[in-house]
């Protein structure tokens, strides 16, 4: 079993990312972290164990020979780094060059620098829902689904997606192969989450009342953000133990997270902090859609004179009533993984977080 690896983690200090290196510190075959971000925070600044060095290279993801740099002498890229904008309120060119121009610098790099492994961050949105909303009940690695996707950080996921597949198996500059696999997570809850505070605020300005557009028998699944992290952690060492079985591979990421609806985790969440926090009532989806008609043409009636930020997109509501889930081991099939937190531990942690943030947001 190989030791004493140096890793390259982008976007290490995003979201996903800092959960990676926080788990990849303890693996005693790391001899090296490096976080390769636009900017460092707190939290990778300060962390670092006794066999473990967290080195931290600030750069962007789409000038290649600052990719080429942060990838001399690592032997494996966990790839993260993307610009994720559900409300399209950034331009599309700056998307597409991040998420898909970063992916292919990294696997140019990866290339021409001799890194034999690397595990992609994707998104169950480079699957669907399709425009047309098309559900998709308790899917797996396998189910094809076809139409063309309603959200473009969707389309941009699946094209770097399809990418780092295509990548499997070329040759690196001096005879290695480049082994490389997919993780594909759904909706993420955990500490960092920004909407789950911004969720609870909007509760308790409408009496401690969660109201929601999701049917109640909509199906969609949720994983704790330790678990998508692990998952990687999990996935990057097996590709060097077992080649043959994650190379050109895509994975579902999952855990043991009961809930299949976005307002009864919320539900679950906030009442453990919170016990006035109740649930309201469900808005229907016409009046949602009228809703987000008006506010479009009035933020375009102001647009001469101000910028008015959308709350929601028909994409997004598309994505909130759609039943769109998987049900999938195949992770644990291939390379043995386990969720490292049980639904107990990561509701405690997440809950936790959460109190911090909301009392910090208070004062």
């Amino acid at each position: 079993m190989a030791e004493d690896l140096v890793y390259l983690v982008t976007g290490g200090c995003g979201y996903i990312g800092e959960h990676i290196v926080k788990l990849l510190v303890t693996e005693k075959y790391a001899k090296e972290v490096r976080v390769f971000d636009i900017s460092e925070t707190e939290e990778i600044k300060n962390l670092s164990t006794a066999s473990t060095s967290v080195s931290m290279i600030k750069g962007d993801i789409t000038d290649y020979d600052q990719v080429l740099k942060a990838t001399a002498g690592v032997q494996a890229v966990i790839h993260t780094a993307a610009l994720v904008d559900y409300l399209d309120v950034l331009p599309h060119c700056k998307m597409e060059a991040i998420n898909i121009g970063g992916t292919e610098n990294i696997l140019n790099a990866c290339l021409a620098m001799d890194v034999p492994y690397l595990v992609y961050t994707s998104s169950i949105t480079a699957v669907g829902p399709n425009r047309h909303s098309q559900p998709m009940l308790r899917g797996t690695e396998e189910t094809v689904y076809t139409g063309e996707l309603g959200l473009l950080y969707g389309k941009t996921k699946a094209h770097a997606e399809k990418l780092v597949r295509q990548a499997n198996g070329k040759q690196t500059s001096n005879g290695k192969t480049l082994i490389t696999c997919v993780i594909r997570p759904s909706n993420i809850y955990g500490e960092k989450t920004v909407n789950l505070v911004e969720s609870y605020i909007s509760a308790k300005s409408k009496k401690g009342r969660i109201n929601y557009i999701e049917p109640k028998n909509i199906d969609q699944c949720f994983t704790y953000v330790g678990n998508v992290a692990w998952m990687h952690v999990a996935a990057a060492h097996h590709l060097q133990l077992n080649p043959d079985s994650l190379g050109g591979q895509v994975y579902y990421a999952y855990d043991d997270t009961p809930l299949r609806q976005r307002y009864t985790l919320l539900y679950e969440l906030y009442k453990e902090i919170d016990p006035s926090i109740q649930l309201g009532t469900r808005i229907s989806y016409w009046k949602m859609r009228l809703i987000i008609a008006a506010h479009n043409i009035i933020s375009f009636l102001v647009k001469p004179f101000w910028t008015l930020k959308p709350f929601m997109t028909f994409g997004i509501l598309n994505l909130l009533v759609t039943t769109f889930s998987y049900d999938t081991d195949k992770a644990y099939r291939h390379f043995g993984y386990k969720p490292y937190y049980s639904w107990a531990e990561a509701k405690l942690r997440t809950c936790t977080w959460l109190k911090q943030a909301i009392k910090g947001k208070q004062t």
